[in-house]
């Protein structure tokens, strides 16, 4: 009898570690820090980075893990991330991967009859509301981080603020949002966060993101920066489809109303009203997919 745990901790962590060790000893940090970012002994780096740990190689065959490790040297390198956010995109990762990924396939490789099992309870069911709920969590942390990382991206906050936020799949009401408590702001030319995403904390950009998917769109993310001409502009010079709905009228009807034959625009816009600041709505996937749209049309 195997858990999928003991896999996580003979596999995966070996491989990771050693993964990650090597990417920060590569940006120039010793082996005394690296084992101080990663909470282990300078002789396990040691080990690590001269190749004295087996890799497993169907883990360093996966595209997402080399992407993780690159990502979470870049920030732990930088400084622009904690060793606690490191911690929770790598949880959130080994969850993934226990669910229907390349770890719940070593463990079915390792107990194969777990693939005859027949019963109301999967190993390997679909993601649970809580790994959702990570997920969605540590894709906003890393669409900010993107957006802290972006020069100049200060410019684009309006003046109420801006807000990133991200929806749970079956997401029904502003519960199920995850966004920054209060807003982003522009303080001395630089977009300062207030603090880490929390679900249910959004109002006016969450509910604008579920009028969109109630009118059909399948985005799950939302920023909204300041209107000019040019920033529209700029968006469709880039091939994206950019809608203007009316800001007098309630937003569900407003929405739906501008979305009615473009449900998969990539952007929303209006230029405002009596005591309503005009707004730019960018729409995506994710919230990292619309960060990075920020970042492109500036």
């Amino acid at each position: 009898m195997r858990f999928i745990e003991e896999i996580v901790v003979d596999d995966f962590l070996p491989t990771f570690r050693s993964l990650l060790a090597d990417a920060l000893r590569e940006r120039g940090l010793t082996q005394s820090e690296v084992a101080d970012l990663l909470g282990i002994s300078q002789s396990a780096v040691s080990k690590y980075v001269h190749g004295d740990v087996a890799r497993h190689d169907d883990l360093l065959a996966h595209r997402g893990l080399a992407e993780l490790v690159e990502r979470l040297a870049d920030g732990l390198a930088d400084g622009d991330m904690s060793s606690v956010q490191a911690l929770v995109e790598a949880e959130v990762f080994i969850r993934e991967l226990e669910q229907g990924g390349v770890l719940a396939q070593l463990h079915e490789d390792a107990v194969p009859e777990l693939g005859d099992y027949d019963d109301e309870f999967a190993v390997h069911d679909p993601d649970s509301q809580l790994r959702s709920a990570e997920r969605t969590l540590a894709s906003v942390r890393r669409g900010l981080s993107v957006l802290e990382n972006t020069s100049g991206f200060a410019t684009l906050i309006p003046a109420v603020g801006s807000n990133l936020v991200q929806c749970l799949p079956e997401a029904d009401s502003i519960e199920d949002v995850a966004a920054v408590p209060g807003r982003i702001l522009d303080v001395k030319g630089r977009a300062t966060i207030p603090a880490d995403p929390e679900f249910g904390v959004s109002e006016h950009v969450a509910s604008l993101l579920l009028a969109v998917r109630a009118a059909g769109s399948d985005a799950r993310a939302v920023l909204n920066v300041r209107y000019d001409d040019a920033v529209v502009a700029s968006l469709r010079d880039s091939g994206r489809t950019v809608v203007e709905f009316d800001a007098e009228e309630s937003v569900e009807p407003a929405v739906a109303a501008a979305l009615a034959d473009e449900p998969g625009a990539d952007a929303l816009y209006h230029t405002g009203a009596m005591g309503i600041e005009p707004v730019v709505y960018l729409l995506g996937d994710d919230a990292v997919a619309v960060a990075e749209t920020a970042r492109e049309i500036l």
